[in-house]
C-alpha cells in the first residue's frame, strides 16, 4: 500500500455509517463499548448490516435467548463462511490482487489467485464428496501452514463438513487423543515436513494416526518430497484440487444454518482429554467481522485499502491460524510462512520473518509476544532486513507483551520506513476464537498495554467478592454472550465439561481463566493464567497432557507442572518429579523425560527446569495443588495459597516455600 493513499481506519468507517445510516453517535469510544455491551441487538444487528451479510432466509430475532450457555443467536437466518471468502473473488481479481502468497523455508514462493483459490475449493469439496463426506461429517486434518490447508478447510466449510486440524509438530499421542473425541469419516494429512532446516518424515505418523482412528474411512493425502516412504492412500491431493469442468464452474456452497458447526478446535484443562470446542458458522462470521474492526484488516481492492496483505504468524494448531485465514473474509490478500519464526537450532536466525514481511510487503504483521521479545534479545535490526515502509500495523498476542519490546518494535519499524505504525496488542482465545480486549487504532497507544475492551464484549475485572473494579486485578469474566462462544463440546453430556470450563465459578458468567486489569482511561493488562493452564507462546496444553507423557515412564511414580507467567518476561516452567526409589534425576533422566514431551506433545512444551522431589502435594481427595504452587512460587504468601487441613500431605510444603522463596532471589537478581 502506498504511504501517500488516503486511509480512514476501519472502526471510524463504522462509526462513520452508524452515524449515517442510524444516526447514532458517541462522543468517545467508551460510550460506543458501552452501547455495543448493553444494546446486543442494535450491535450486532449493526455488525450484519455493516458487512452485508446476507441470508435467503429471514431471521427472527437477533438474540432470541439471552443466557449463557446457550444463547441462541439469529434464528432462521442460514450463512456459510466460504461464501464469505468467495464473494470477493471478482473484485480483489479485477484489482490485480492475490488471494495468498505462501513461502517456505526452502524460499519456494507461490502466488494463489482469487479464481483459482475458487477453482481448487470447489474441486476439493467435490473430492470429498466423492470420498462420502456429506453435512456434519467431521474431517480431521493433519496439516501444516500452507495454502493446501486453507483450501480444504474451505472445502469442508463450503459442503458443512465439520473441520478440525493439528499441526504435524505434534506427537502422535496428543493428536488422537483429540482427532479420537470426534470420530472423523475423513483424514486429510500431509506426509511430510520442512522445518527447522530440517525435512521431517510424517508418513509413519499418518499410518499411525489412520489405525488409532477407527472412524476414518478414507485418507486423502498430501504428498511431498520430505517424506521416506510412499504410502497408500484414498485420494492424492493434487488429483483432488486439479479438477476443471462443469461441475466445478457449477459449484457453490451450501446455505447452513447460523449455527450450524464450522470447526472443532481443543482447549485443554487441567485435567482429562483436551476439550474438543465446537462453533457455528453463523458465530463465527459475525464475531470475525466485530473483531475486524479492532484488528483494521480491510479489502486489498479497495481504494481504503489498496494492497492489504495480512501476515500473522501461526502453526495450523493455534487459534491464530483461524485468524489468519479470516483475511480471506474480508478481501486481503493473505501471506503466509510455513517454518521456523527463528531460523533453526543449528543457525539461529530471527530476521527470516522480517525478511518474509519485506519481500511481499506485508501491511499488517502479527505473531506472538514472544516472537517479538526473542527478536529484540538476537539483536535483529529491521532496517537491515528490507524495504519495510509498507507495514502499517503490528499484531500481538499469546502472552503479555512487554513495554521495552513495544517501544523497540515501533523504533526498528520507523527506522525501516514505516510512517506511522501502530500495535494492535490483542487477548482473546480458542475458546470463542475471538478477542476480549485489543486495539484501537484511534486510542492512544500505551507500550505493554492494550488499548480497550472489544466491541460486544461486556469485559469485566472481578475482585473476589465477585465486584467489577477498575485499577485492580481481577479475574477476567464477560457478562454477556458474544456469538462466538461455544455451541457446546463434542460428546459433552448435559454439558458438564461446558459449565465446568467457564461457569463453575460465576453461574451465568464467562470466567476466562486470566488475571485482567482495566484502568482508568479504559486501557487492559493480562497478567497471565489465573488457573493451572500451560500457555507456552499462545498453546494452550493441559497439564493432564504433559503428565500422560512423563508419568508412562516406569522411572516416574508421580509428577507436578505449573507455568509461571510475568508481565514484561519469559514465562518459567518447572517440572517436579516423583521418582522410583534408586533413581537419580541424571542428565540421562533429564533426556528421557524430555524425550517423551517432545514425541508426545511437541518440544514448546519442554519444561525450564526439572525437580526431583519427594511428594506432590495433593488435596484429602488426591488432586494436585498446582494452582497453589504456582501461587506460591509467584511469590504469594502459603497461608493465602493453601489450607493444611485440606491437604493429604501438608509436610511436603517445606521444599516448595523453600524452592519459593530461592526462586524469588533469583528473579530480583
Amino acid at each position: 500500500m502506498s504511504q501517500s493513499a488516503p486511509f480512514v481506519p476501519q472502526i471510524r468507517l463504522y462509526q462513520n455509517w452508524l452515524r449515517d445510516t442510524h444516526g447514532l453517535q458517541f462522543d468517545s469510544y467508551d460510550a460506543l463499548w458501552r452501547w455495543s455491551t448493553t444494546e446486543l441487538d442494535a450491535f450486532w444487528q449493526s455488525i450484519w448490516d455493516y458487512h452485508g451479510l446476507h441470508s435467503p432466509t429471514p431471521h427472527s430475532a437477533v438474540l432470541a435467548e439471552r443466557r449463557m450457555p446457550g444463547a441462541r443467536w439469529f434464528p432462521g437466518a442460514q450463512l456459510n463462511y466460504a461464501r464469505e471468502v468467495l464473494r470477493h473473488v471478482d473484485a480483489a481479481d479485477a484489482a490485480g490482487c492475490p488471494a495468498i502468497v505462501s513461502e517456505n523455508e526452502l524460499g519456494e514462493v507461490r502466488e494463489m489467485g482469487w479464481p483459482e483459490l475458487r477453482r481448487q475449493i470447489a474441486s476439493v469439496a467435490l473430492s470429498l464428496k466423492a470420498l462420502g463426506v456429506q453435512r456434519g461429517d467431521r474431517v480431521a486434518a493433519y496439516m501444516p501452514n500452507v495454502p493446501e490447508t486453507m483450501v480444504a478447510f474451505l472445502a469442508c466449510a463450503s459442503l458443512g463438513a465439520v473441520w478440525s486440524v493439528c499441526a504435524p509438530d505434534m506427537g502422535t499421542a496428543a493428536v488422537v487423543d483429540r482427532f479420537k473425541q470426534i470420530e472423523p469419516k475423513v483424514l486429510i494429512a500431509a506426509d511430510g515436513v520442512y522445518y527447522g532446516a530440517k525435512a521431517l518424515d510424517r508418513s509413519a505418523t499418518v499410518q499411525q494416526l489412520r489405525e488409532a482412528l477407527p472412524s476414518v474411512q478414507k485418507l486423502l493425502l498430501l504428498r511431498t518430497p520430505h517424506a521416506a516412504a510412499q504410502i497408500a492412500a484414498d485420494a492424492d491431493w493434487s488429483a483432488a484440487s486439479a479438477r476443471d469442468d462443469a461441475q466445478v464452474a457449477a459449484f457453490e456452497p451450501e446455505w447452513l444454518p447460523f449455527d450450524h458447526p464450522i470447526w472443532v478446535v481443543y482447549s485443554s484443562g487441567t485435567t482429562g482429554l483436551p476439550k474438543p470446542i465446537v462453533h457455528g458458522h453463523g458465530g463465527i462470521i459475525t464475531t470475525m467481522y466485530a473483531c475486524g474492526l479492532h484488528n483494521d484488516v480491510g479489502a486489498s481492492y479497495s481504494d481504503n485499502n489498496r494492497g492489504e496483505r495480512y501476515h500473522w504468524y501461526s502453526s495450523t494448531g493455534w487459534v491464530m491460524w483461524n485468524s489468519q485465514l479470516s483475511g480471506l473474509a474480508f478481501g486481503a490478500t493473505i501471506c503466509i510462512y510455513d517454518g521456523h519464526p527463528g531460523g533453526s537450532k543449528d543457525k539461529p536466525d530471527w530476521g527470516v520473518l522480517w525478511r518474509f514481511v519485506a519481500r511481499h510487503k506485508v501491511t499488517f504483521f502479527g505473531a506472538g509476544a514472544a516472537y517479538f521479545t526473542n527478536c529484540m534479545k538476537a539483536g535483529v535490526v529491521a532496517s537491515d532486513c528490507g524495504d519495510l515502509s509498507h507495514v502499517r500495523a503490528l499484531g500481538s498476542t499469546g502472552s503479555p507483551l512487554a513495554e521495552d519490546v513495544q517501544r523497540w518494535g515501533t523504533a526498528q519499524l520507523k527506522a525501516a520506513g514505516a510512517r506511522d505504525p501502530w500495535w494492535c496488542n490483542i487477548s482473546g482465545g480458542t475458546d470463542f476464537c475471538g478477542a476480549f480486549v485489543g486495539g484501537n487504532r484511534e486510542l492512544p497507544e500505551v507500550p505493554g498495554q492494550m488499548q480497550c475492551r472489544q466491541l460486544g464484549a461486556a469485559v469485566e475485572a472481578w475482585n473476589e467478592d465477585g465486584r467489577p473494579v477498575i485499577g485492580e486485578v481481577g479475574e477476567l469474566v464477560c457478562v454477556q454472550p458474544i456469538p462466538s462462544m461455544p455451541l457446546y463440546f463434542w460428546n459433552d453430556a448435559g454439558n458438564a465439561r461446558y459449565l465446568s470450563s467457564y461457569f463453575d465459578t460465576y453461574p451465568g458468567v464467562w470466567r476466562h481463566g486470566d488475571w485482567l486489569k482495566v484502568g482508568e482511561d479504559g486501557g487492559c493488562v493480562i497478567y497471565g493464567r489465573s488457573d493451572a493452564t500451560i500457555n507456552r507462546q499462545g498453546l494452550r496444553m493441559g497439564t493432564s497432557e504433559i503428565y500422560n507423557a512423563v508419568e508412562a515412564l516406569p522411572e516416574v511414580l508421580d509428577s507436578m507442572v505449573v507455568d509461571l507467567e510475568y508481565l514484561g518476561r519469559d514465562s518459567y516452567m518447572p517440572l517436579f518429579v516423583v521418582l522410583r526409589p534408586g533413581v537419580a534425576l541424571d542428565e540421562a533422566m533429564r533426556r528421557k523425560l524430555g524425550d517423551a514431551i517432545r514425541a508426545a506433545l511437541s518440544p514448546r512444551f519442554l519444561p525450564d527446569d526439572i525437580f526431583q522431589v519427594a511428594e506432590i502435594p495433593r488435596t484429602l481427595s488426591g488432586k494436585k495443588q498446582e494452582l497453589p504452587i504456582k501461587k506460591l512460587l509467584l511469590g504469594q504468601p502459603l497461608e493465602k495459597v493453601v489450607n493444611k487441613e485440606a491437604m493429604a500431605n501438608p509436610g511436603c510444603l517445606d521444599w516448595y516455600v523453600a524452592l519459593a522463596k530461592k526462586h524469588a532471589q533469583r528473579a530480583a537478581a
